[in-house]
């Protein structure tokens, strides 16, 4: 009994240590991009060579996290996930504390280096320390750092620089990190296995640059493919896949194992998590632009609107886990991929009038559909995958979010570049000395200017500009709310999906199966000599 309440402790408090890690890592990504402007001028430089303090972090990130199976297995989640957060610590300290704009650069760089391993060691972790009916719950508790930061970012970004200092947005990251090392020091238990496999070089070469390469340009946000380097590295970005996969299919002791994708619920919970990681940055990345730039709320106005979803997702993760671990994953994510799919069409139709109550609401709603369907979705497939995959299962599960949140991001921006550039012709073409309407409002307008004192001809150009901004802002609208409709098609596409999962059993004889291999693993340690 005493044996159990210590299994149960220690369990919570391997949660609260990985829960640590990962909502700084998480945090980072998206705090930062709120400061960018602060340090620019701090910095003296320009948007291209500010862009880098953001680009050098997610690199960093994404040619690092088909690593971390290899170095899991190698030195153990332990070791590694200390020296993660270590480095993450080491390189807040550094931005916190840098002079100029290329110091700021490295310090991400070694930042990056340890953000990008605490999400998949942190997933590792918890998969090998709680058991298969507790897994959904647990990981539902992790869900909150990883999925609700990026919208608390902002909000907490805008006040820190608003009101405090800029470089607290990495300095906090010290105490908290400086915890995380050492709770994780005292308390991780080591891994008992470590493998020591000769390293896969093509496989780590070809992902690091096809993953680099592709990120670059996908995460510039709307790509110029009129511009030879952007064709260039995505073409050579493509192809290192290309080798990638061959590679890890052929190789005895491949980098990231792709045969875990024979598990079909693995598969399937990787499609559900692309469309839908795809569904909530895009969403999250829309949304501020629309309050900020059409409806004029500041980004603390605006982080304090979305918050209240970032908050319903955080309850939700780990009920629906918890559910899922009942009941399967099937039932949660169709009902979950319904209410996102509903309440993103309906958001889609939001314009100047609609009340900031009806989108909090939405938000608030969609929220709770994905906080339903995620945990439940990721915890079917990792349960799948055996033991000793573990750590290679979660490092393709990291990569393909962060690559789903860069694509995501690029497309939905093209989608509403390209839906905006359309609506402002249409409208443009409209506007002709045939079009009583306009003709009206230039006339109206103009007479306004004339009576404030306005000579006539600067007047009747300041009507002209006032038409312009009106249609400048529809088609804003027009390209936003296509955007949402697409966001709302991706939460569909889910659903039938979800159809591949198998209908959940429960294991009754689960238990006798672990005390069987704690026995087993007593006897090999009785016959190596290490008891008698």
């Amino acid at each position: 009994m005493q044996k159990e309440k210590s299994d149960q402790f220690y369990k919570w408090i391997v949660l609260l240590i990985v829960i640590i890690g990962t909502f700084m890592a998480v945090l980072d990504s998206s705090i930062v991009n709120i400061a960018i402007a602060k340090m620019m001028t701090v910095f003296g430089v320009s948007v291209a060579d500010a862009q880098w303090i953001i680009t050098s972090y997610s690199l960093v990130m994404g040619a690092v996290i088909p690593l971390t199976g290899y170095l899991t297995d190698r030195f153990g989640s332990k070791t590694m996930y200390i020296f993660a957060l270590a480095a993450f610590t080491v390189g807040s300290f550094l931005c916190g504390i840098s002079w100029n704009n290329d110091v700021m650069i490295i310090s991400r760089v070694i930042q990056g280096l340890g953000g990008g391993m605490i999400m998949p060691l942190g997933m590792a972790i918890l998969y090998t320390t709680f058991p298969v009916e507790e897994r959904g719950m647990a990981l539902g508790f992790w869900g909150i750092s990883a999925m609700a930061a990026p919208t608390i970012g902002p909000t907490l970004g805008g006040y820190i620089i608003e009101y405090v200092n800029w470089r607290l947005i990495f300095t906090l990251n010290i105490p908290i990190g400086i915890i995380g090392v050492l709770l994780s020091w005292i308390l991780l238990k080591p891994s008992k296995n470590k493998v020591n496999n000769p390293f896969d070089y093509i496989g780590f070469i070809s992902s690091a640059v096809g993953l680099v390469f592709i990120l670059y340009v996908l995460g510039e946000g709307t790509v110029d493919w009129s511009e030879i380097k952007n064709v260039v590295m995505m073409v050579i970005g493509v192809f290192s896949f290309i080798i990638f996969i061959i590679n890890e299919l052929t190789h005895p002791n491949p980098l990231m194992d792709l045969r875990v994708f024979k598990y079909i619920p693995f598969s399937v919970s990787m499609v559900i998590s692309t469309f839908t990681t795809m569904a909530m940055f895009g969403v999250v990345f829309i949304m501020p632009l629309f309050l900020q730039n059409i409806r004029g709320y500041t980004p603390i106005q605006t982080g304090l609107i979305m918050l209240p979803s970032a908050v319903v997702m955080g309850i939700m993760m780990p009920i629906s886990g918890r559910i899922g671990d009942k009941f399967g994953a099937k039932p949660l994510v169709i009902t979950g991929s319904i209410i996102t799919a509903g309440a993103t069409y309906l958001l889609s139709g939001i314009n100047m009038d609609t009340s900031i109550e009806k989108i909090t609401l939405l938000l608030v709603l969609r929220s709770f559909g994905l906080g339903v369907s995620m945990m439940p979705a990721s915890t079917e497939g990792m349960n799948s995958v055996p033991h000793h995959l573990i750590s290679r299962a979660t490092a393709i599960n990291s990569t393909v979010r962060q690559i789903a949140n860069s694509v995501s991001i690029t497309m939905l921006v093209g989608i509403m570049n390209t839906h905006q550039q359309l609506s402002f012709a249409r409208y443009a073409e409209q506007i002709n000395e045939f079009n009583f309407q306009a003709f009206s409002f230039l006339n109206n307008v103009a007479q306004m200017f004339t009576q404030r004192g306005l000579p006539a001809e600067l007047s009747s150009q300041a009507a002209k500009a006032a038409l312009y901004s009106i249609i400048s802002q529809r088609s804003f609208i027009s390209g936003v709310s296509a955007t949402l409709f697409v966001s709302s098609i991706m939460g569909l596409v889910c659903i039938p999906v979800a159809l591949f999962f198998k209908k959940h059993k429960k294991e009754p004889e689960k238990p006798k199966v672990e005390k069987n291999e704690e026995l087993a693993e007593l006897v090999v340690e009785m016959c190596e000599g290490e008891i008698i």
